[in-house]
């Protein structure tokens, strides 16, 4: 297998998120977000490790980018800082901010490299938050207008856009089990939550449509492949139903589908958040769809636990190999879902946006890591990708998590996806051998 066998238009790339590389967290009049807040508080980081540096982006961009070039990647991935751009989350714009990402993106372009945005990952600015944030219908209104100023000042150089970055994780792990900022828990937190955040996406959308010339518009969906334990009805019930809450819910609505409650009857409540016009609304024609996957999951149907009555057996349980998340080794699980993704009607192209491996890392005296799992996975990953590509999937790019060792949410540190690693208290980095890897594979 080598790259040419994608053809010469596959996209190559590289991803990040502001908050998890960017640092200077209190720098140029940047305001806190709500990961900065929650990141604060005692006993809600895994290590404890909040000290604002994170990788130093902000400092060491233009170091950033080389290393991109390096490796061969043509496109990099990175998401805008709302509290950055606008400190108050409304109105007054931080230039100093718009500053920043303007050298970041003249960077790119100066090494060949296309800068691909997304205006949310997840860092909501902590005055927004303190309004109700996701769970305010006024958030579509400051989403909007913090959309439309970023199209406004980037859109002449960044074509290529996505709009939210795994919605399911932010409402589910931030306003339901409340284990990532803004630490909600509860469905009177999620259901709204989760239906302003389906708006946002048209929202989004149709601002960039308005605002960038010749746009390339798309916004990404965490996925699993979903198997029951076994095939008893109960089991694959089970299944059904989490594949609704973890796959379905946030494409459908965009796709003019409606949220999948025939599977979901807990959430039907969210019809009380549903607004006249709000259906029509929830549906935009995006370009393209951004697949995130990085295992499968196995369910067991339990009838005593709430809301979806099944549990997701865990893979050190199962005695299958696993990465330092915990998540199952199973390069399949992409080709399945690229196939799922893909059987939409409306769905005309695909770009995996995000996928990758978290492993130990060991730094040799000779300043080498020779990190032969993450390769490994990557070297299985890739041929299903080709596989899907060549049954008809329209898969058109293929984006690695991550660039850097990075602050990996509420795991902290301690968790490392790079193909470039970062030593957190001198900001050295240094390329694995799984970056090596795609240098010469992208050669």
């Amino acid at each position: 297998m080598n790259q040419k066998q994608f053809g010469s238009d596959f996209k190559w790339g590289v991803t990040t998120a502001a908050y998890q590389i960017e640092g200077a967290n209190d720098c140029d009049g940047k305001s806190p977000s709500i990961w900065d807040t929650f990141a604060s508080k005692k006993g809600t980081i895994k290590g404890e490790l909040n000290d604002h540096h994170h990788c130093n982006h902000y400092n060491l961009y233009k170091e950033d980018v080389a290393l991109i070039n390096e490796m061969n990647f043509r496109n990099y991935r990175f998401s805008l800082a709302w509290s950055r751009i606008i400190p108050n989350g409304t109105g007054s714009i931080n230039y100093k901010g718009i500053d920043f990402y303007n050298r970041l993106i003249d960077e790119c372009l100066k090494h060949d490299i296309t800068p691909w945005a997304t205006l949310y990952h997840w860092d909501l600015p902590q005055t927004l938050q303190d309004k109700g944030g996701w769970t305010n219908r006024d958030v579509l209104n400051w989403f909007g207008e913090y959309a439309e100023k970023c199209a406004i000042h980037f859109g002449d150089r960044i074509k290529d856009w996505m709009v939210l970055n795994e919605p399911m994780v932010f409402t589910g792990a931030g306003h339901f089990l409340g284990y990532h900022a803004p630490g909600k828990r509860g469905l009177v937190n999620f259901l709204p939550a989760m239906h302003h955040a389906c708006m946002a996406q048209g929202i989004g959308g149709r601002i960039l449509r308005e605002n960038v010339p010749y746009a390339n518009i798309g916004t990404t969906y965490s996925c699993s492949h979903i198997e029951p334990v076994n095939y008893s009805p109960k089991n694959v019930a089970a299944a059904r139903r989490f594949n609704a809450l973890l796959n379905r819910l946030y494409i459908e609505p965009v796709l003019g589908m409606g949220y999948p409650l025939e599977e979901l009857n807990a959430l039907k409540k969210v019809e009380k958040h549903i607004k006249d016009d709000d259906e029509q609304r929830l549906a935009f024609d995006f370009d393209f769809i951004g697949v995130q996957n990085y295992t499968r999951e196995i369910v067991e149907n339990k009838w005593y636990m709430p809301y979806i009555n099944g549990k997701l057996i865990g893979a050190k349980e199962r005695g299958v190999p696993y990465t330092t998340m915990g998540w199952e080794v199973y390069p399949e699980s992409i080709y399945h879902m690229l196939h799922q993704f893909y059987s939409y009607k409306n769905v005309k192209e695909i770009i995996i946006t995000e996928n990758g491996a978290a492993f130990s890392d060991h730094v040799t005296k000779t300043n080498r890591i020779h990190d032969r799992r993450r390769t490994t996975y990557f070297k299985e990953v890739i041929p299903y990708i080709l596989k899907a590509k060549k049954e008809g999937v329209n898969v058109t790019g293929y984006f690695v998590w991550s660039l850097l060792d990075n602050f990996e949410w509420a795991e902290g540190f301690t968790q490392r996806f790079g193909l470039i690693h970062t030593n957190f208290d001198t900001q050295q980095r240094i390329m694995k051998d799984s970056g090596r890897w795609f240098k010469e594979f992208l050669k």
